[in-house]
């Protein structure tokens, strides 16, 4: 008597995994085509029909449909198989793990060799072990706690217009780029072919730097940029421009705690313009500013293999950048949901508590005596 396929029924979230694993490029293309099985399981074609348009065998098919019905989406993966036995115990892998978290001394960091040799075992060894572990000893990430004493409000202020904006109105996120170099190259580029990248000489001319302005559009992501040194007279008349692209319109503005953004001159300026609000980021925390975003694009798309032999030539090709990036640009999106902005500023009020902030001392101005 044959078998019966049994019958398949996927939920929403069932369905959603499943062709993500069919669309994604990163999956194993074993694990995709058991999702294909599923899916056209679901959908109602038998074991005869999904083998035909897949390829492969009946009883192919017949196994992982099995399995789905057995152990849902886990049931499509491969099961762990036995292997040969550890060489190496608990003991080893804790000593060597314990050991890689020390500090050495002499030097900065373990490397795989070095480490193999303090604890006495080949370093392929070593390296497996430490490649199971996620322990990276090569890698560096950089961090920066924020000293703010008010910096849960100004970081749930600023998020909270990235997620749930006013209505009617419209936010900006305001920054400046500086230091950006026109440098020149002594020799020829060689250009880009098969087997060899683009080349230049390590040798450089400096023509000056730029500044650039720029407000960021949450909304759609388009850039407002101007090229100028990094002043308050600059800044505001920046505003300026910045307030006359959109009239009539309410606009909040992200900003960092520069002094040219805080000083007199831009609380008087704030004073003419009430439908402007400044929010400013909690200090140390450029980060909040999504206009990095930006910035950080300037540089790996238009900055890192560019040649500028005069700051003019600079100032066209950063303005021509903006124009060109403008009408194909897309809003960047927030994503530190509330568990990661909850760790951050737990991390952050452990960190102020542990070292207090210290008051600054006036320096007391000395009298000069005139002989």
């Amino acid at each position: 008597m044959p078998r019966i396929a049994p019958k398949i029924v996927l939920d929403t979230m069932q369905s959603s995994q499943l062709q993500t694993w069919v669309q994604a490029p990163s999956t194993p293309q074993s694990l995709a085509l058991r999702a294909r099985i599923v899916l056209r399981a679901a959908a109602g074609e038998s074991n005869q029909q999904i083998a035909s348009e897949l390829a492969v065998p009946q009883i192919t098919v017949s196994k992982w449909r099995r399995r789905f019905c057995a152990h849902g989406r886990d049931g499509l993966r491969d099961a762990p198989r036995a292997g040969r036995p550890r060489k190496h115990g608990p003991e080893t892998w804790q000593r060597v793990q314990q050991r890689v978290c020390q500090q050495p001394e002499f030097q900065s960091r373990w490397s795989v060799r070095t480490l193999a040799r303090e604890v006495g075992l080949p370093s392929s060894t070593v390296h497996l072990m430490l490649r199971a572990s996620h322990l990276y000893p090569h890698r560096l990430r950089t961090f920066t706690f924020s000293p703010d004493p008010d910096f849960e409000a100004k970081l749930l202020d600023v998020v909270g217009l990235y997620l749930h904006p006013p209505d009617n109105a419209l936010v900006l996120c305001v920054d400046e780029k500086t230091g950006i170099q026109a440098l020149d190259r002594t020799q020829p580029l060689l250009p880009l072919r098969a087997k060899k990248p683009r080349s230049w000489t390590n040798e450089y001319v400096r023509h000056g730097t730029h500044t650039l302005l720029a407000a960021l559009e949450i909304a759609t992501g388009r850039v407002l940029g101007e090229v100028k040194r990094r002043t308050t007279v600059n800044f505001l008349r920046f505003l300026n421009h910045v307030v006359s692209n959109y009239p009539q319109r309410e606009l909040h503005v992200i900003l960092d705690n520069l002094n040219i953004h805080k000083g007199s001159a831009a609380q008087r300026w704030l004073g003419r313009h009430p439908q402007v609000h400044f929010h400013h980021t909690p200090t140390h925390a450029s980060w909040v500013n999504l206009a990095e975003c930006f910035f950080s694009i300037l540089t790996r798309r238009g900055l890192q293999q560019s040649v500028h032999r005069s700051r003019r030539e600079l100032k066209k090709y950063l303005l021509e950048f903006i124009a060109h990036y403008n009408p194909t640009s897309s809003p960047f999106v927030w994503t530190k949901g509330p568990e990661q902005l909850r760790h951050i500023i737990e991390a952050t009020q452990d960190y102020q508590i542990a070292h207090p902030r210290k008051p600054r001392q006036h320096r007391k101005k000395r009298n000069t005596l005139k002989n």
